[in-house]
C-alpha cells in the first residue's frame, strides 16, 4: 500500500468467510496495533493471538518512504513493492545503467548498492500521550494559539523520547482528527542497500492502465538490506516464507503504514473535495503528465530521467479520476447526507451531547469555507523540502532545498517547542539526510519542471 508520510501503523484483516452461501462477502477492518479487535477475532474466527504474536508482526513490519515492507530474513533483508523502491532505483541509475528499466541483482553482498538517502524505520513502541498534548490547550486560546500549543507539546515529547538514543526516531501522530495523540518510537536504519529489483516490464506487466484497475499478475517486488556498523543488521523479528501460500477461507492479516480512511469527513468536506480540491489537483497531474511524457519521448536519456516522476504523476492521475468519479456519484453523497442527518438527530436528542457538540457542524462549515479560499494559493506556494514534494508553482528540487535551508536558518534560532514541525530537533537527522543526499539532480529536467510550474 503506497502512501506518503503517514506514520500510523495499522493491522488490516481480509477474512474470507466460511459460509454456506458461495457469494458471502469478505469481512475486513483496519486497526491500530494498540487496539486490536481481540474479541471479534475470537468470536468470528476462533483466533486468539497473544501479545507476542502482535509484537512479532509489528517488529517485522518496515516503513519505507511512501510505502510499507517487511523483514524476510534474520540478516536484515527487506521486501517491498517495486514501485515503492522505484525512487531509490531512479536515484542510483545512470545513463549507462538504467536500473528502473533493466532491473538489478546483487550476486554477492559486496555487489549491493548503497541507497543515497533512504531511511527505513520499524515501530518499537506506542504511548498514548493524548492528555499531555490536550493539556497544553487552554480554554481561552484562539484556534491559532491552540495549534501552536499542541505543536509545542508534540515537539517536546518527541525530543525527550529521542534524546541521546542513537538510531531512534520519535513521532507524535494525530489520530481521529485530534481525538487522540500517540507517541511512536521507531528503530531507524539509514544504511540501506539495494539487493534485487526486476525489469520494469516484469514489474508492470499488463501495462499502465492495469494499475488500480485489474489484478496484477506481475513481479511487483523489490529487495533491500539494512546495515548497522557496516554489516548486515541482525534482526530478531522477520516473516518467514510460506511454501503453501494462502488458501481459500484463510484469515489474512496485512501489516503496514497506510494513508487515511477519511471516514470522519463531513458532507461539507466531500463537496469541497468534489468541487474544488480534487479537480484542481487532477488538472495539475494531467498537465504534468503531458509535459513529462512529451519531454521523455525526445530521447532515451530524457525518458530515464523523467521516468520516476512520470510514473508517480500517472498513478496520481488515475487515483484522482476514480476519487472524483466517486464523489460525483449522487448515491455516494446521498448516503453520507443520510448518515450525517441521523448523527445530528442523535446529538440533538441528548442534552449533554448537544451542549458539547451541537454547533460542531457549523464550525466545520466555517473551516470548509476558509479552505475553499486557501487551498489553491496554499498549494501554489507551499510544499515540503527535498524528497518531500514541492509547491505547485515552484516544482523544483533545487527550489525546495533552497527554501528548506533558508527556513532552517530561522527555525534553528527558536526554542525546539516553537519550531515548525519539519525543523523540530527529533526530525533534524532525517531532514539533513535528505538535504545532503548525493542523489543526482538533472538541470535540464529541473528547468523543464520549473518552467512548466511557473507557467501554471
Amino acid at each position: 500500500m503506497t502512501t506518503r508520510r503517514f506514520p500510523v501503523a495499522v493491522l488490516s484483516t481480509l477474512a474470507f468467510l466460511v459460509a454456506l452461501v458461495a457469494t458471502a462477502p469478505a469481512d475486513e477492518g483496519m486497526y491500530l496495533y494498540s487496539a486490536p479487535p481481540l474479541k471479534a477475532l475470537q468470536e468470528r474466527y476462533g483466533f486468539e493471538p497473544d501479545g507476542k504474536w502482535f509484537e512479532h508482526l509489528q517488529k517485522s513490519s518496515v516503513r519505507f518512504p511512501g510505502g510499507s515492507g517487511s523483514f524476510v530474513s534474520p540478516a536484515g533483508l527487506v521486501m517491498t513493492n517495486q514501485h515503492v523502491g522505484r525512487g531509490a532505483l531512479s536515484k542510483l541509475a545512470t545513463k549507462e545503467r538504467n536500473l528502473v528499466r533493466d532491473g538489478f541483482l546483487a550476486k554477492t553482498p559486496a555487489d549491493e548498492l548503497k541507497c543515497h538517502d533512504m531511511e527505513l524505520v520499524v515501530l518499537q513502541g506506542i504511548e498514548d500521550v493524548t492528555d499531555k498534548v490536550q493539556a497544553a490547550v487552554k480554554p481561552d486560546m484562539s484556534p491559532a494559539e491552540a495549534e501552536k500549543a499542541r505543536r509545542a507539546a508534540m515537539n517536546t515529547l518527541e525530543k525527550k523520547a529521542s534524546d541521546d538514543k542513537a538510531g531512534i526516531r520519535a513521532d507524535v501522530v494525530t489520530l481521529y482528527q485530534g481525538g487522540q495523540y500517540h507517541l511512536y518510537t521507531y528503530k531507524k536504519y539509514t544504511d540501506v542497500r539495494l539487493v534485487f529489483a526486476p525489469q520494469a516490464e516484469a514489474a508492470h506487466f499488463g501495462g499502465d492502465p492495469d494499475n488500480f484497475e485489474f489484478p496484477r499478475y506481475c513481479l511487483d517486488v523489490c529487495f533491500f538490506r539494512v546495515y548497522e556498523d557496516g554489516k548486515p543488521a541482525q534482526v530478531v523479528y522477520h516473516l518467514s516464507w510460506s511454501q503453501a501460500g494462502a488458501k481459500e477461507d484463510d484469515l489474512v492479516f496485512v501489516s503496514g503504514h497506510p494513508g487515511r480512511t477519511s471516514r470522519l469527513n463531513t458532507v461539507g468536506h466531500l463537496e469541497l473535495f468534489r468541487d474544488a480540491n480534487y479537480p484542481l489537483f487532477l488538472n495539475l497531474m494531467r498537465r504534468r503528465e503531458v509535459t513529462f511524457k512529451s519531454w521523455a519521448d525526445r530521447d532515451e536519456e530524457n525518458a530515464r530521467r523523467a521516468q520516476a516522476d512520470l510514473l508517480r504523476v500517472q498513478n496520481s492521475r488515475k487515483l484522482l479520476v476514480g476519487m472524483v468519479a466517486g464523489l460525483q456519484d449522487p448515491a455516494v453523497l446521498e448516503k453520507k447526507r443520510a448518515d450525517e442527518k441521523a448523527l445530528r438527530a442523535a446529538v440533538e436528542k441528548d442534552a449533554d451531547l448537544k451542549k458539547q457538540y451541537g454547533d460542531a457542524w457549523e464550525q466545520v462549515e466555517e473551516s470548509v469555507k476558509a479552505q475553499r479560499k486557501l487551498y489553491h494559493p496554499y498549494q501554489l506556494f507551499e510544499g515540503a523540502g527535498r524528497g518531500l514534494g514541492a509547491p505547485w508553482a515552484f516544482n523544483s528540487e533545487l527550489f525546495s532545498i533552497a527554501r528548506t535551508l533558508v527556513r532552517h536558518a530561522d527555525e534553528k534560532e527558536k526554542p525546539n517547542a516553537e519550531r515548525l514541525r519539519e525543523y523540530r530537533e527529533s526530525n533534524l537527522p532525517s531532514l539533513k539526510q535528505l538535504l545532503f543526499s548525493e542523489a543526482p539532480i538533472y538541470e535540464d529536467f529541473e528547468t523543464l519542471k520549473l518552467a512548466d510550474s511557473l507557467s501554471l
